[in-house]
């Protein structure tokens, strides 16, 4: 069955779509996600409901839900790290017949790097086996082992990319991959080097992917010089020292946060109209209130 979402219908007459991200946390109280629709109630086309991202929290699927409910388009992020292949199909199918449309397929961080080193991974397949998984659901039917699905199935489905992974060549093989498993979007990691990314990009239209699937840039606001610091000792962000030393000397905490979210509605700016891009990615790191003012900064 053909995808039906907003996001969905936009892609394919393609508008310039902007997504954004909600990280829930252990909670149980509805007030968070009252938060959230509002924040993102206007802007964004939809909002990415993450997986477990930082530990154990609210399920992505409970979550987008409850999104839908309070009239936000939501992606429901699964991660593969959890769930073997037939939790992850009977998890799809329930969110499809709660009336989810968009999914986000990742491998998801190792336990070890959000809190959880005492649980088991899982890691049953991989994120290019769950596009394809999906991919197969929409188009046949059926899921893995052949069985049919009674009352159809459809959902958009996505992955992730870093557009700073070297070597080049093993980075678009593996973006290949999940475009050729049926990633119909692609959200990139946060850009902060804009030359790097446009390296990039320009690699992904070389190799003629940017025609198969939509790349959306992901873009971070940063709180403050501390979580920018933060991100320079992991290998998949890159954040030029320039950068770093610029929201440092902004002053105070506040006038930093303020400095971040002018720097990221610079990057915007410049990224917004190059050739083979389709969208803006928000990642809020939890901030979903900070996206109306990152919008209006940038003119989107």
């Amino acid at each position: 069955m053909k995808p039906d979402s907003r996001l969905a219908r936009k892609l394919e007459e393609k508008e310039f779509v902007i997504t954004a991200e909600w990280l829930p946390h252990a909670t149980t109280d509805g007030a968070a996600i009252e938060v959230c629709a509002r924040a993102m109630a206007k802007g964004p086309t939809a909002v990415n409901v993450a997986d477990n991202h930082y530990g154990v929290a609210l399920s992505s699927l409970a979550a987008s839900v409850t999104l839908l409910r309070a009239g936000v388009e939501p992606i429901y992020q699964v991660v593969t790290r959890d769930r073997n292949r037939i939790a992850l199909q009977s998890d799809l199918m329930g969110a499809a017949l709660l009336g989810i449309r968009n999914v986000l397929c990742l491998s998801g961080y190792h336990q070890t790097l959000i809190g959880s080193p005492d649980a088991a991974n899982v890691y049953d397949i991989d994120s290019v086996q769950l596009v394809a998984a999906v991919t197969s659901m929409n188009r046949e039917g059926h899921l893995l082992d052949g069985t049919r699905i009674e009352g159809g199935f459809s959902m958009l489905v996505g992955a992730v990319a870093n557009p700073y992974l070297k070597p080049l060549e093993l980075n678009l093989i593996r973006l290949t991959k999940k475009v050729n498993a049926g990633a119909a979007f692609i959200q990139t990691q946060a850009v902060f080097d804009v030359e790097a990314f446009q390296e990039w990009l320009e690699a992904v239209r070389k190799e003629g992917l940017d025609g198969r699937t939509a790349i959306l840039a992901g873009v971070l606001p940063l709180a403050g010089a501390a979580e920018a610091e933060k991100l320079c000792t992991r290998t998949d962000v890159n954040i030029p020292q320039a950068l770093v030393g610029r929201i440092k000397s902004a002053g105070n905490p506040d006038a930093q946060k303020r400095e971040g979210l002018a720097v990221c509605a610079e990057i915007v700016k410049k990224i917004k109209g190059m050739k083979g891009l389709r969208g803006i990615h928000i990642l809020s790191g939890g901030n979903e209130a900070l996206v109306p003012g990152l919008l209006s900064k940038a003119g989107l």
